[in-house]
């Protein structure tokens, strides 16, 4: 599944967030607990996306 550009771009912005919690063993900040929900809401929003195209592979879960 190919990412569209804005999706891509929002990706690309929260990224660094991760990066910054997982160097700190922590949420230290506000804002960083916000980038989290977003980049989770983008994630689950990919996740839907990527079932409605491939069912069956969503539905078997990790090998």
């Amino acid at each position: 599944m190919k990412l569209d550009i804005e999706t891509f771009r929002q990706l690309r912005h929260l990224a660094p967030v991760i990066d910054d919690v997982l160097n700190a063993g922590e949420v230290e900040h506000a804002d960083q607990a916000l980038n989290l929900a977003a980049l989770s809401q983008l994630c689950l929003e990919l996740f839907d996306a990527y079932r409605s195209i491939h069912r069956e592979e969503a539905q078997a879960g990790p090998d």
